[in-house]
């Protein structure tokens, strides 16, 4: 199946401040993530029949209503939500699709994979030479899974759940193409585990608060990413507290008794 892999310059905190729009297909095409507009789309746009995101984040989803207009594509979004599906984008979906559903291109089959974590309706979209992975893996670095709508146990989950699934190659929203997926998805799965780990010690050593956890855990220059490294935390407070280790009400972690 071809794919066309389209660096789209965006409003994001991303590195590099691009989000990458895909278009799977020859004559009936799947556009993923058109979060702009760009000339490579503009001359394909009769060949688009479906538009697709893998999640609702502003940076994925900022040309959806004008390309779907303009192609006069049937629309997807994960199934249960809709809604947030019309505020992110403000358009309503055609159709929704859930864990295994395929949509038809040139006579081929593009499957969805739920990728919760990131973000609650992250999905991923696989095909014969790989999976569109959006915001659930990078080549380099980390991704943040932000407090309250990130889920750090769901998160963890989808990596390893892709890792699983052994696709040839992963294709992110974010960075290069990842040519070693399994190498990838334990990296990150270790990383998310040893920062968990340095948040339980930090609450260990009496640290209450997400800035006091975030000054004892983190051994780097926060500036400009403070925020979501808070939010981030959060999440790993939310983990370890549904686990029962810690006692987490939102803004104070105690260890549990």
């Amino acid at each position: 199946m071809q794919l066309e892999r389209i660096p789209l310059d965006v409003p994001t905190r991303a590195p590099g401040g691009q989000t990458a729009a895909y278009l799977l297909g020859t004559d009936e095409c799947l556009l993923v993530d058109p979060a702009a507009a760009d000339e490579r789309i503009e001359t394909r746009i009769d060949r688009v029949t479906h538009i697709a995101v893998t999640h609702h984040h502003p940076d994925h989803v900022g040309h959806v209503a004008e390309y779907a207009a303009k192609a006069d594509a049937t629309v997807w979004c994960r199934h249960g939500r809709e809604a947030a599906f019309i505020r992110a984008t403000g358009i309503e979906p055609d159709r929704t699709f859930r864990e295994g559903t395929a949509i038809s291109v040139d006579n081929d089959s593009v499957l969805v994979r739920e990728t919760p974590g990131h973000a609650p309706e992250h999905v991923a979209f696989g095909f014969d030479a790989g999976m569109l992975i959006g915001d659930l893996a990078v080549s380099e670095g980390s991704v943040t899974v932000n407090a309250p709508e990130g889920d750090m146990r769901a998160y963890l989950t989808s990596l390893r759940r892709i890792r699983t699934m052994a696709p040839d190659r992963l294709f992110p929203a974010h960075g290069p193409v990842i040519e070693d997926p399994k190498a990838t998805c334990e990296r990150l799965i270790r990383h998310r585990l040893d920062r968990e780990r340095r948040v339980f010690a930090a609450v260990n050593a009496g640290n209450r608060t997400v800035s006091d956890i975030l000054d004892s855990a983190y051994d780097k220059d926060l500036e400009g990413v403070r925020d979501l490294a808070g939010m981030t935390v959060r999440a790993h407070l939310e983990k370890l507290h549904h686990e029962g280790r810690i006692r987490w009400d939102g803004s104070r972690a105690t260890l549990a008794d």
